[in-house]
């Protein structure tokens, strides 16, 4: 009876003979108790004393409560052969930026270098360049870097405008990618591997967009009174319209390369010409046109600029095949591409000054001269009108299936309504007539075939 009460009110008995005989747990009967974790006294007064931790030395008065550890002592705990990766990354990644921001650097001197060169040829052909509302050389002083707008690391642009006969001009700097070297080594890598990649290269590129005689529509007026003025202004001005062909003069190592790239140019002919060097070669519709338009100032400009002259490109056509007939209204252009020098002097573009000024010039040219015979005109005109013949073809075929689409839709609609008001036997038999027109319509199509 006393065992009983002992056991309801606290007393047990020895078991640890029992847990010892225990198979299940017989792993776990040799392990040692776990040593206690120490806690710090909840008494923010009581510091530890070496007597706490008899392991390290006594801690001076106001030190921190928790044990300064091995985990600390970073000197301890590594060595040197656990940074190699770092010491492989880290110098890589300074070396790209500096080769980034070196390189970025370049390609602004170099365009600097190249608008210091030209810009006062243009000051000369046109009232405003550059993007801002500043207007001539006069307000940049000597830094002409401010006509540039970086467009990105490796391409800077300018405008010009206010000339006769010219609405506006767009001139484009492409440099090398220095500033990824390794972008710029891949590319040229691929361009020896494969034709189908140009290998990179620096140049400029001019597009000059005539008038032709729509002065009245393309420059901007802001009041009535502007309006009244441009009308008094150009109603005595001579007509600045000339006859629409493809023309150009090319280096023969950009011949292909045109070609396939530029739609307008694939409408010419090519034919060496005598005046002009080995090198170079004339792209055009008509003979007479080459005859009006190669003058012997071009000539002199084209030998005197040498490799370093790409392609005179004049046209009334997209550069893009084009798809749709909004796409081949005829925008009469003259353009103009030129290697950079590898120098970083400005003398270093003698060569190709000449005819980058007679670019500038060349409107009035086409102006004065560009007025072909009618048998010429023809011809050119009907080139362009089988081409738009094939477009109006081609659009006519779209309209026709979008209404072969749309008609279809709408018999598919009329059927589904007209099924959704039969009953389940009436449906079923409505399938069925379906399914056998069908099949007719398929034996008839076997049998045409045979």
């Amino acid at each position: 009876m006393g065992d009983f009460f002992k056991g309801l009110f606290g007393g047990q008995k020895a078991v640890a003979s029992e847990a010892g005989t225990d198979d299940d747990f017989a792993d776990f009967a040799s392990a040692p108790s776990p040593s206690p974790i120490y806690s710090p006294p909840s008494d923010s007064s009581a510091a530890p004393t070496a007597a706490t931790f008899p392991e390290h030395e006594a801690l001076p008065t106001g030190a921190a409560k928790v044990p300064y550890t091995k985990w600390y002592r970073v000197w301890e705990r590594t060595s040197p052969s656990d940074f190699y990766a770092e010491a492989v990354v880290i110098p890589f990644i300074l070396v790209l930026a500096l080769l980034h921001a070196w390189g970025r650097r370049k390609n602004k001197r170099k365009a600097g270098v190249w608008i210091a060169a030209h810009a006062p040829s243009v000051d000369k052909e046109f009232a405003s360049i550059g993007f801002d509302k500043r207007k001539g050389l006069s307000d940049y002083g000597e830094d002409f870097s401010g006509l540039l707008k970086e467009k990105s690391a490796q391409e800077y642009v300018t405008y010009a405008t206010g000339r006769q006969n010219v609405a506006f001009v767009d001139f484009k700097v492409k440099l090398f990618k220095r500033y990824n070297p390794i972008s710029l080594a891949a590319e040229t890598a691929l361009s020896f591997l494969f034709e189908t990649i140009r290998q990179p290269k620096e140049v400029m590129e001019a597009t000059m967009y005539a008038f032709d005689g729509k002065e009245k529509e393309l420059v901007p007026v802001k009041s009535k009174a502007e309006l009244d003025a441009k009308d008094s202004r150009f109603k005595g001005m001579p007509n600045s319209g000339y006859d629409a062909c493809v023309w150009a003069v090319v280096h023969k190592e950009q011949m292909k390369g045109l070609r396939d790239e530029r739609y307008d140019v694939s409408l010419t002919a090519t034919k060496d010409h005598k005046n002009l060097p080995q090198w170079a070669s004339v792209m055009s519709e008509s003979a007479e046109v080459t005859e009006t338009l190669l003058t012997k100032d071009l000539v002199e400009a084209v030998e005197k600029a040498g490799d370093a002259f790409e392609y005179l490109i004049v046209t009334d056509q997209p550069v893009d095949k084009p798809a749709k007939l909004n796409e081949a209204t005829p925008r009469k252009r003259v353009i103009l591409s030129l290697r950079l020098p590898s120098s970083m002097h400005g003398l270093a573009y003698e060569p190709t000054m000449p005819i980058f000024e007679y670019f500038l010039r060349m409107p009035d040219t086409l102006v004065a001269t560009a007025h072909f015979r009618g048998e010429v005109t023809r011809k050119i005109r009907a080139t362009r009108e089988e081409e738009t013949r094939k477009l109006k073809k081609a659009d006519e075929g779209e309209k026709a299936e979008e209404r072969r689409l749309e008609a279809e839709k709408k018999k598919k609609e009329m059927r589904d309504t007209r099924l959704k008001g039969l009953s389940a036997d009436e449906q079923r038999k409505f399938l069925e007539r379906e399914r056998e027109k069908g099949q007719k319509k398929q034996e008839k199509k076997m049998s045409r075939k045979a």
